[in-house]
């Protein structure tokens, strides 16, 4: 069947205008061994790194299409932890920026993540209440735990203690849990309102929890031993301390913050040595916790005055440490826009670096000298400010040459290269911008403000070189004639006016140089408000959308009535004419768009286009082809002439604002809600109606999973799987149930003949290998919920095939040991009460502890010899081999000791 119509795909080129989303966290990031000179951001979907000192982007790390929720570097600085809205965590590698693996652990947005001391492990609190401890090495979920009644705020893992993870939630509770026996062990509920932040000072002496009052609560941590376990007397009440807790958590008191309204974020640097807060203020307020050496200076300083008293009891009172002794107010860092999230790091020489992001779409670099005792000042060392709009860009326009991009938004109007997505200019307007175009030429652009007023915008030095009072309310539309000598405005104040261009001598007299200007020429009144206005190609018609619901075509030159288009619901937002001056389409806040005809005003069609108010359409040029976004994030393309959609496009994250096609039709670019402008070019790549349908009906069927929400195993009520079912772990079962009725198939012929198809796609040449290829091939975090899929017989089936995949395949004894003891835990009723699977356990046991064994002698005897060959080699030719590995080792067993001496190891911050 041939094709009638060919259509040309159009693929996104980027997104651009974005520097740092409100809803995610800023996170400094080590490149190439430099340290407080890169930040990480998110960027609606996208993670960004920055480098603040050339004000660049260095990288770009992208999943689908989910908004970043989080972010959190590893120790080693060699991985990044993303969360996303869905409640996936995605490993990325710093060094490649390729993804390193991804885990399935939340069922709603992942709302906090860390790692532990080493980064062998991740917690993640989302808010579905739960938190998930994942194990990076394993790359898989290791437990889930559940005990919070509402949303996670912050988790952490302590470090003195092993296993040991605290956690907070909008339900007043601090917890802490055991990660071996997953339970709660202990619970903090001195709080009446929501804990926003906790985070743990000085080696885990300190606990400091933010809530929505103006206070810091700090809690003291101290290890319970044998020396410390008080004596009961018979009449007195025993300690409220649980006795499986390993340490003593008592309230220290509390610090006073400067700042108004709730603690919106806690956050420590990497040591635990500095605490930065903020609330809903323009402020961050530091804290230095001193180290124990300095504590008992400052305690000694202070009983000296105390002796003076010569008051024994005052001074006995008075010997233990206070709060006041152990930490420190520093300066405070005043910023130019309430702060939404930022991070710390102490460098070496005692310099503190703050990097914030701003709702406003910016970000500041502070830096704080901590040797000097009094008013040390914060100075700004870097900002990325002008890569982008401080508010969403309500519009976007061509140039005619399709090379440059013009944005609008409530402050400003931006120019941006279409080739490499820079600013090219920023214009201050003063305004709300609502509409924008390129006067022919390109040197110059109209703006249409919220005001009423049109302002020309020079490009060249990037100036407002006239102001125009045009209207009395909001300039909702501009629109050039045909022959490029004038424009057409359409306001709230019910009319539509008539421009020409002129160019006038600048105030320098005759001689300087003319500048362009507007000459008002002619005025139409209407009775509603003009949403928008469109003339057609010949020049014949003018068509005006009002706010009754109907769009009104005159004679562009009598200014005569034509014809009334009427059938929407709702007002006409949007509008555009055909290059041929034969259709119009219009755009409704009803979710239609109908295409009418100019000839007789007849509606062609009426397409249910979106699911929320259009609120752009625009023709390809010299096509009958259309682009419409609407107010729920999706782009589509339409074809005018059959009424048949093309594709849908990935759009914004939020709401679609307005949309721009280039000139030459090959470039289409939109903005939205989500901060973002997205770029989109047309390929040479021809689309089939047929197939996009059937990936399209694909992708919504994914979207619900075949098997349903929950993971639920007969006998096993309360089973919580540190994951969570995706359509990766049901295509996961469902290979394994291929695999194992095509070996049954196979191996009931004989083994003999041609092998199976599939066999022959994974490349195996016998069952056994062909089983291992396909649990192999299933990713890590998906195996249990996938092994959790599988029907009891195919359960019997698979453990029946594991002694003999255990005897020949030992290179896979991690994987086949990993899978066996899934299924016993369980299956562990029904294969218990199977008599035929007796012996089969049996050979397994028996098979699995030998191949086991072996693996764990063969390792330790590689370990060993390879540690005497390095002792030989060393010696012989006295060199150090493996020079990196040993000095990671003697560096990580430095470190080891000076943290149990409580002295720390500062990053080196690079200028």
């Amino acid at each position: 069947m041939g094709l009638t119509k060919q259509y040309l795909a159009y693929k996104p080129v980027s997104s651009f205008n974005i520097i740092a989303s409100a809803r995610a966290n800023i996170s400094f990031v080590t490149i190439s061994n430099a340290t407080g000179r890169y930040v990480v951001v998110a960027a609606a979907e996208k993670v960004l790194v920055w480098d603040l000192r050339i004000g660049e982007k260095v990288a770009e790390l992208c999943r689908d299409k989910q908004e970043v929720t989080f972010l959190r570097t590893s120790p080693d600085q060699k991985h990044l932890a993303v969360g996303y809205s869905d409640g996936l965590v995605e490993l990325f590698s710093v060094e490649t920026k390729q993804s390193v693996c991804s885990f399935a652990s939340h069922r709603s947005a992942v709302s906090a993540l860390n790692f532990d001391l080493l980064g062998l492990k991740l917690v993640s609190g989302g808010l579905d209440n739960d938190l998930v401890v994942s194990d990076v090495v394993e790359q898989s979920g290791r437990c889930r735990l559940t005990g919070h009644t509402a949303p996670i705020t912050q988790c952490c893992f302590m470090q003195r203690f092993q296993d040991v993870v605290v956690s907070s939630s909008k339900d007043t509770q601090i917890k802490f849990w055991n990660i071996e026996t997953q339970c709660c062990f202990k619970t903090i509920v001195d709080h009446r309102t929501e804990v926003w932040g906790i985070v743990l000072m000085r080696n885990d002496d300190f606990l400091v929890c933010g809530t929505a009052d103006t206070q810091l609560s700090v809690y003291k941590i101290t290890p319970i031993t044998d020396a410390t376990v008080p004596v009961v007397v018979a009449s007195e009440q025993p300690e409220s301390e649980s006795t499986v807790s390993p340490f003593r958590c008592t309230a220290a008191g509390s610090i006073q913050r400067a700042g108004h309204g709730r603690t919106i974020n806690l956050v420590a640097d990497a040591n635990g040595q500095v605490l930065g807060c903020h609330g809903t203020d323009r402020q961050i307020e530091l804290f230095l916790f001193c180290s124990p050496e300095e504590s008992m200076k400052k305690l000694t300083k202070r009983m000296k005055k105390l002796d003076t008293n010569k008051q024994s009891g005052e001074e006995s009172a008075n010997r233990q440490l206070a709060l006041t002794d152990e930490i420190k107010r520093l300066t405070s860092i005043p910023t130019p826009e309430k702060v939404k999230s930022f991070d710390l790091l102490l460098g070496s020489r005692n310099e503190l670096r703050i990097c914030c992001t701003f709702v406003k779409n910016f970000v500041q670099l502070f830096s704080l000298d901590l040797n000097v005792k009094k008013d040390a000042e914060p100075e700004t060392l870097y900002a990325l400010q002008k890569q982008g709009h401080p508010s969403e860009a309500r519009t976007v326009a061509f140039s005619s040459d399709s090379l440059a991009i013009a944005s609008g938004s409530a402050e400003s109007l931006k120019l941006w290269s279409r080739a490499s997505q820079t600013v090219l200019r920023t214009v201050d307007t003063g305004g709300y911008v609502v509409s924008t175009c390129f006067v022919p030429g390109d040197r110059h652009v109209l703006v249409g403000l919220k005001t009423g007023q049109l302002l020309v915008v020079d490009v060249v030095p990037g100036e407002v070189i006239e102001c125009i009072e045009a209207h009395e309310k909001e300039l909702w539309s501009i629109v050039l004639t045909p022959d490029k000598h004038g424009c057409v405005s359409g306001g709230g104040d019910t009319t539509v006016k008539f421009w020409s261009f002129e160019l006038i001598a600048a105030s320098g007299g005759q001689d300087a140089a003319k500048v362009l200007s507007l000459l008002h020429k002619n005025t139409l009144k209407l009775e509603e408000t003009v949403l928008s206005v469109r003339i057609s190609q010949n020049g014949k018609y003018i068509a005006v959308a009002l706010l009754d619901t109907t769009v009104k075509i005159f004679f562009m030159d009598s200014l005569k009535f034509y014809l009334s288009l009427y059938g929407h619901k709702l007002p006409v937002v949007t509008m555009d004419i055909s290059y041929d001056s034969t259709l119009i389409i219009t755009g409704s806040a009803d979710r239609t768009i109908k295409i009418w005809g100019m000839d007789f005003g007849d509606c062609h069609r009426s397409l249910l286009a979106h699911d929320n108010t259009v609120t752009a359409v625009r023709f390809i040029p010299n096509t009958h082809m259309f682009f419409s976004c609407a107010k729920d994030g999706k782009l589509k393309q339409w074809d005018a002439d059959s009424f048949q959609k093309i594709i849908t496009l990935p759009g914004h994250l939020g709401e679609a604002h307005a949309l721009a096609i280039s000139p030459n039709g090959k470039y289409v670019v939109s903005c939205g809600s989500d901060r973002t402008l997205r770029l989109f070019h047309r390929t040479e790549e021809p689309l089939v109606l047929q197939d996009v349908q059937e990936e399209e009906r694909e992708e919504l069927e994914n979207a619900t999973l075949a098997t349903g929400e929950e993971s639920t195993v007969p006998g096993l009520p309360g089973l919580k799987l540190p994951s969570k079912k995706t359509i990766g772990s049901e295509k996961g079962a469902e290979n394994i149930l291929e695999c194992l009725e095509v070996s049954k198939q196979y191996e009931e012929e004989g083994g003999k003949g041609p092998l199976p198809p599939l066999m022959f796609a994974y490349s195996a040449t016998n069952t056994d290998d062909f089983l291992l290829t396909v649990l192999s091939r299933i990713r890590a975090s998906d195996l249990e919920e996938s092994l959790l899929l599988l029907p009891f017989n195919a359960v019997c089936e698979l453990l029946e095939r594991v002694p003999k995949l255990t005897t020949e395949r030992k290179d896979q004894t991690e994987l086949i040991c990993k899978v066996v003891l899934f299924l016993f835990r369980v299956h562990q009723k029904p294969i218990v009460n199977n008599q035929v699977l007796l012996p089969v356990i049996q050979k397994i046991v028996q098979t699995l502890q030998a191949a086991v064994g072996e693996l764990r002698d063969m390792v330790g005897t590689n370990f060993h010899a390879a540690q005497m060959l390095q002792r030989e080699l060393e010696e012989n030719d006295g060199c150090v081999l493996f020079r990196d590995a040993t000095k990671q080792r003697i560096q990580r067993d430095r470190r080891r000791k000076r943290r149990e001496a409580s002295k720390r190891k500062l990053l080196q911050i690079v200028k």
